[in-house]
């Protein structure tokens, strides 16, 4: 076994780990409250802004690979992993001290409201591990292992990194 997939695999087993407390994590912030001074209501549109640039960043890195050039790829997908840790440390905080928002709108854009955040809930929870585990094959200099499985994460992260925004405009009436 080469030492690149001796690395791959330990970095995997991170990734696992990382997946798992993010999902421990946002499921205690809808159960635990952390009483605090601080009014963190400045954080949604901060989690909008780092989604839409995750967005923006895996449009550019899809761009660059396409026209072969690696080196910029990496840089947007290496980004987008930065802007979306720190939208998952900042969205914890958020709602471990904040009262959770009721959407009020009514009729047919609830249930697009709704559709909406269900899927991008679902997705972006799925999604976690794959992305960690497509980013490690990339590092590790799995390439052919690293197309394949971004073949299809990249959809679906780009997917969690639009509707996210979606439904915090959708949502911002209600703030």
């Amino acid at each position: 076994m080469s030492s690149d997939i001796v690395l791959e695999k330990k970095l995997n087993r991170i990734a696992y780990i990382i997946s798992f407390v993010v999902i421990l994590a946002v499921i205690g912030m809808r159960r635990f409250k952390i009483p605090t001074d601080i009014d963190f209501g400045f954080l949604p549109p901060f989690h909008a802004l780092l989604n839409s640039l995750t967005a923006v960043l895996l449009l550019f890195a899809l761009y660059f690979i396409k026209k072969g050039d690696v080196l910029k790829h990496r840089r947007m997908m290496t980004s987008a992993m930065v802007t979306s840790a720190v939208f998952l440390v900042s969205y914890v905080l958020y709602h471990v001290t904040t009262e959770e928002t009721k959407y009020g709108g009514e009729g047919m854009i609830r249930v697009l409201y709704f559709l909406l955040l269900i899927t991008h809930i679902i997705t972006a929870a799925i999604i976690l591990p794959f992305v960690l585990i497509t980013f490690n094959r990339a590092y590790t200099g799995s390439f052919e292992r690293h197309k394949k499985i971004a073949r299809w994460v990249y959809p679906i992260w780009l997917y969690v990194a639009i509707t996210g925004p979606i439904c915090y405009l959708m949502l911002k009436p209600y703030y």
